[in-house]
């Protein structure tokens, strides 16, 4: 049901105004793979009237890894003067114990009239992976990205600065007892600009 995957909340940046992603299955979608349409709305939080939308079908795909959550983000995303925008965070999970792996992927929306458009699209913020014996030996990686406003561009809009950390992390049996130990974090930044209507996600970063 599409009620599995939805969220809904007031926009603190304007709370006139509510915002809402809903997931649809597809009626092919089987318990192994499938894709699902995806509805953002923004409406009037007193009258409940749809103020703006956006419908893509086919926009969230899973497989080996499952569609395992979605949600809304509304931190402070101005884009420009006059621009701000929200975000939607897309989670799939894997379903191996022994090769655990989870991501989570960043979308931003601004509205633009009656439509909401997209204009970063699925990048990725948060990873998770690992391959242990399923009792302590193993190796884990996490990757976190966090996204900060930069100055504005020729167009008007903000650039995007992403900050990103990526731990790796060793487990081994030493007499007994199951020692972790974390390796240096691995510290990398880099910028998105907004070019042609969009911020183009950089090669490898892009969610399903």
């Amino acid at each position: 049901m599409a009620g599995d995957f939805s969220s809904c909340k007031a926009w603190p940046a304007n709370p006139e105004l509510t915002l809402a992603v809903l997931l649809f299955p597809q009626k092919s979608n089987s318990d192994d793979e499938g894709t699902y349409d995806l509805d953002v709305l923004v409406a009037d939080s007193h009258s409940g009237d749809i103020v703006a939308h956006n419908h893509q079908a086919s926009a969230v795909s899973y497989d080996a890894l499952r569609l395992s959550g979605v949600s809304l983000d509304t931190a402070r995303y101005r884009l420009s003067s006059s621009d701000r925008a929200f975000g939607v965070r897309i989670t799939h999970t894997g379903s191996s114990r022994v090769s655990p792996y989870e991501s989570t992927a960043l979308s931003l929306y601004m509205t633009d009239g009656k439509n909401v458009r997209p204009v970063l699209d699925r990048l990725i913020v948060t990873s998770a992976s690992g391959d242990w014996d399923g009792n302590c030996a193993g190796t884990f990686d996490s990757t976190l990205r966090t996204i900060d406003m930069g100055p504005m561009g020729k167009d008007g809009y903000a650039a995007l600065n992403v900050s990103e950390k990526s731990v790796h992390r060793v487990s081994t049996v030493r007499k007994n007892d199951c020692e972790q130990n974390d390796q240096r974090p691995v510290l990398a930044h880099f910028v998105i600009e907004y070019r042609n209507g969009r911020y183009g996600v950089p090669k490898g970063l892009q969610g399903d």
